[in-house]
């Protein structure tokens, strides 16, 4: 099995959800992807990470990004704790779920990890850009529910270095101060990539206001 690594082409699939037939790559179409495994339906921590993704419709809509979760449980299975999901978290879920029983997508994306779960998925979270590059990657056990303030905040530093010379220092969250890079050096680019000026704590660690995205 390839292991799949930041930078590659996240592998397409034609795999059944709750939503239909989903062609991966044609249903993520110019958008980003969060895609997430969960180890089991009518289990408590994906059911509260569940929950938590479609509470949070409006911010990834807002970051052009569509969540879509998948586990190896049937697709009847789903629909029916999608029913207990929006009873017990008191939403209402609004993506797709793969139905992945013949673990295609589980496969592709190396989310069964033996030693952990024998056969079911790990919770892992595939961030995956327009161009359907794999920009970032998480592993959770089985007992741990995932952080989705993090995936956002990984989803900003994303969007926000893509179109600006700058990176983000540890802890950063949106609205924060960011770091120049080290490669910038031409005073008239400096100056007007970031009207509001600098900070040089060193010479390789410059840090401005964040700029607009």
């Amino acid at each position: 099995m390839t292991t799949l690594r930041l930078g590659d082409t996240a592998p397409d699939f034609t795999q059944d959800s709750t939503e239909g037939t989903i062609r991966f790559h044609e249903w993520a179409g110019t958008s980003w992807v969060v895609l997430f495994s969960h180890p089991a339906d009518f289990t408590p921590v994906c059911t509260t990470e569940l929950g938590r993704t479609a509470a949070l419709g409006g911010e990834f809509a807002k970051r052009g990004v569509k969540p879509i979760a998948v586990s190896v449980d049937p697709v009847d299975s789903h629909h029916s704790w999608v029913k207990d999901i929006n009873e017990t978290q008191s939403t209402t879920v609004n993506f797709p779920i793969l139905a992945d029983a013949d673990k295609k997508v589980a496969t592709l994306y190396d989310m069964i990890h033996p030693n952990s779960l024998a056969n079911a998925t790990v919770r892992s979270v595939f961030i995956i850009d327009p161009k359907k590059t794999l920009r970032a990657t998480f592993t959770y056990p089985a007992s741990t529910g995932r952080n989705f303030d993090e995936i956002l905040r990984v989803i900003d530093s994303l969007q926000l270095t893509d179109s600006h010379k700058v990176a983000t220092p540890a802890n950063w969250k949106d609205g924060d101060d960011v770091v120049i890079l080290p490669s910038l050096q031409d005073p008239a680019e400096l100056a007007q990539r970031f009207p509001k000026g600098f900070k040089a704590v060193k010479p390789y660690l410059r840090l401005t206001p964040q700029p607009n995205k």
